[in-house]
């Protein structure tokens, strides 16, 4: 038996043309899937991924693949799917662990990206520190040494949308004019993890939210930045393939209530009916 889990991630910090294509930059938050592989039959329900996964770690490791025949994947995980959170990478990254260590084998960060992303385009959540990576290759990963220290108020959205959809829209002539912005939001969250400036994460996960809006529009953008300005909050963050948006905060700082209530007695809450106040957290498979 092996035991694995993931955190999700209140969509990215930064998402964009960087470094000559498309890479994010995840923002891992304390909401996790954990994995459990151990002897047996197959569930009736289990996720598909997840089985996919377990044949290519198979395969990875040169074993038969008649063993996932004997595998047994229990998945515990409430992260919302299909809404920019990184469920689905959650699972696998999760799922490529356990099942290793199920075997006795140990899968480097390196592998275990190139496994995912075999499989979809990937989350950095899979890495532990805040990392800049190219999640349709796995080709760059640049982590960012530090981890300012955070809470995050995250909106949820009733609204749905698929990674694979967001993929299929005509994304490049959009990317490649916000690069320059991009460039510079990714500068300003190296500094932030070097000085451990969550203002500055905030400036630059805007700055990205902003560029985002050109591709993927969040209702109420701008009575969320009036809410950001209003409340002092450090900024805010989005699923740029996904629907939630995160307020970047801190719970001992500012008034989380007040925002709360401020949200519910307005116009935000058609859009945003449901909030969990989340703390920013290292990203990376936890094994247990």
């Amino acid at each position: 038996m092996a035991l694995a889990r993931c955190p999700a991630s209140c969509g990215e910090i930064i998402q964009g043309w960087i470094l000559g294509s498309e890479k994010l930059v995840s923002c891992p938050v304390d909401w996790f899937s954990e994995v459990e592989v151990t002897a047996g039959s197959p569930l009736p329900d289990e996720r598909p991924l997840t089985r996919a996964m377990v044949d290519r770690v198979l395969a990875h490791w040169q074993l038969p693949g008649e063993l996932s025949r004997e595998v047994r994947i229990d998945c515990r995980s409430d992260i919302p799917v299909a809404k920019g959170m990184a469920s689905s990478t959650a699972d696998i990254a999760a799922t490529a662990v356990a099942t290793s260590r199920h075997f006795g084998f140990s899968l480097d960060d390196a592998t275990l990206a190139q496994l995912c992303v075999s499989l979809e385009p990937t989350d950095s959540t899979l890495f532990r520190a805040l990392t800049l990576f190219d999640h349709n290759t796995a080709h760059t990963a640049l982590p960012c040494p530090g981890l300012p220290e955070m809470d995050i108020l995250l909106l949820e959205s009733p609204v749905t949308l698929r990674t694979a959809d967001y993929h299929r829209l005509p994304r490049r002539q959009a990317l490649i004019a916000s690069a320059q912005a991009l460039e510079c939001a990714w500068q300003k969250v190296q500094q932030a993890c070097r000085q451990n400036q969550p203002s500055l994460l905030g400036e630059a996960a805007l700055q990205s939210a902003v560029a985002s809006q050109a591709l993927l529009p969040k209702p109420g953008f701008h009575a969320l930045l009036a809410l950001v300005e209003r409340h002092g909050l450090y900024g805010l963050n989005v699923a740029h393939s996904g629907s939630v948006v995160g307020l970047f905060l801190d719970r001992q700082r500012h008034d989380v209530e007040k925002i709360r209530h401020q949200l519910n007695r307005s116009s935000l809450r058609q859009h945003w009916p449901a909030h969990h106040l989340l703390r920013l957290v290292e990203g990376g498979v936890r094994e247990s």
